[in-house]
């Protein structure tokens, strides 16, 4: 519907200014100041307009139910039942996406649509209003540039922000002036990060220290959850989660609390888990001893394999021979963890003793001595060339240690000498 009138000189009521600017009948602001555009001409104030033709007459009716409009619209908040209803689609949004506001049951014969923030009228809070008959949306106080009303009433956000969660209000006008209003909820959540499980102890002792695991980082509106083992958390008397489960206590740990552990995040438009988790368990370490796969080994042809026992975790073994490390030999050889020392083709000269140590960050310890007892095989060698009724020399290797080991030698020199005679 048009008013046409004629331009008039601004008059002030009550310290306002009449004059307004724009046209078409769409109200833009209620609850404050009421602006009514019209197409055409300067807008004015009811008061301020007087009829000279029937066109102006029935303009001067049209500004009458305005004004009535606008009256009854100053004082009016919304109601409790109505027609209309809006979705937000989707219901729960990620931030930096787009979130339609879609209007429902929306009357024909329009005049234009306001849109504002909140679940009241408050024209500080008008994102917008659209004029059906030119088709434009007129910006308002709370307009950020994201925001465009659609022609049935639906408005768009783009790019949204957690800040532009909250309620949203409707206002629909008809060419009759009747106005109807509806309020909807939109949503938004942020894209989680991939979470990571923090301890407040790398190294914890065993039976002695408490750990606290933490998932983070700390997200708004997120539901928290941990896993042992890919497994749901057992009931314990030894776990304690905290109210919003972001962290987990667990009580004096034992080697069996090691993990992993996994945490992970959920809110209604993502979800996340971090990388496995495993704790560094140390137990004071008992006193090592030194075993062996063979304890009278025969010279030169047996090897030994000598281990430090107990074997645990995130120890470091240590090996020590007649008090000195290892010397470097193409006989002897190391296990990749040290634990196990090999012996290839044992002499007189490996006899030890033998040392193993161990340590971890708490504690350390060494073993007693262990001596290997190596054998020699027992051989006879008789001279030739005796005579009837002449002495001959028996030499013998008898298989025990010599007094006086040859340098360097690699066989037993246990000579014993008899003295035969052959009759």
């Amino acid at each position: 519907m048009m008013c046409s009138c004629p331009r008039r000189r601004p008059s002030t009521e009550r310290g306002r200014t009449a004059e307004l600017t724009h046209h078409t009948a769409v109200l833009v602001g209620v609850s404050g100041v009421e602006t009514l555009l019209t197409e055409g001409g300067t807008q004015q104030t009811a008061d301020t307009m007087e009829p000279s033709s029937a066109p102006a007459h029935r303009g001067h009716v049209l500004w009458q139910r305005v004004l009535l409009a606008v009256s009854l619209l100053t004082f009016w908040n919304l109601p409790t039942t109505t027609q209309l209803s809006i979705e937000s689609v989707p219901v729960n949004a990620a931030e930096g996406t787009d979130v339609l506001l879609l209007v429902y049951n929306v009357t024909e014969d329009l005049l234009g649509y306001g849109w504002f923030k909140g679940e009241k009228v408050e024209n500080s809070q008008q994102i917008a209003s659209y004029i059906v008959s030119s088709q434009v949306n007129v910006p308002g106080p709370a307009y950020s540039g994201r925001e465009t009303i659609y022609a049935n009433g639906s408005l768009l956000f783009q790019n949204v922000f957690q800040n532009d969660t909250g309620y949203y209000t409707i206002i629909v006008t008809t060419n009759h002036f009747d106005s109807k209003a509806a309020s909807g909820q939109l949503r938004v959540f942020p894209k989680l990060p991939t979470p990571v499980v923090t301890s407040n102890n790398l190294n914890p002792l065993e039976h002695e220290d408490t750990v606290v695991l933490t998932c983070e980082p700390e997200t708004q509106n997120t539901t928290y959850m941990w896993w042992i083992n890919n497994r749901s958390l057992p009931d314990s008397t030894r776990l304690e989660l905290s109210e919003d489960n972001r962290t987990l206590t667990l009580l004096h740990v034992t080697r069996n609390d090691t993990g992993p552990y996994v945490c992970e995040t959920q809110n209604p438009v993502s979800a996340g888990r971090s990388d496995p988790f495993t704790l560094n368990v140390l137990s004071k370490l008992p006193t090592p001893v030194v075993t062996s796969n063979n304890l009278t080994p025969w010279s030169t042809k047996d090897t030994v394999v000598l281990t430090c026992e107990p074997e645990t975790q995130n120890t470091t073994y240590m090996w020590w021979i007649n008090n000195r490390s290892l010397p470097d030999s193409t006989r002897l050889e190391l296990s990749e963890d040290n634990r196990t020392l090999t012996l290839l083709h044992v002499t007189r000269n490996d006899t030890g003793p033998y040392v193993c140590e161990t340590q971890n960050p708490v504690s350390a310890g060494r073993s007693d001595p262990f001596t290997l007892n190596v054998l020699c095989p027992s051989t006879w060698t008789l001279t030739r060339g005796y005579q009837a009724g002449h002495d001959f020399l028996a030499q013998a290797n008898l298989g025990r240690p010599s007094l006086e080991p040859r340098l360097g030698g690699n066989s037993c020199s246990c000579l014993e000498r008899l003295r035969i005679t052959i009759l």
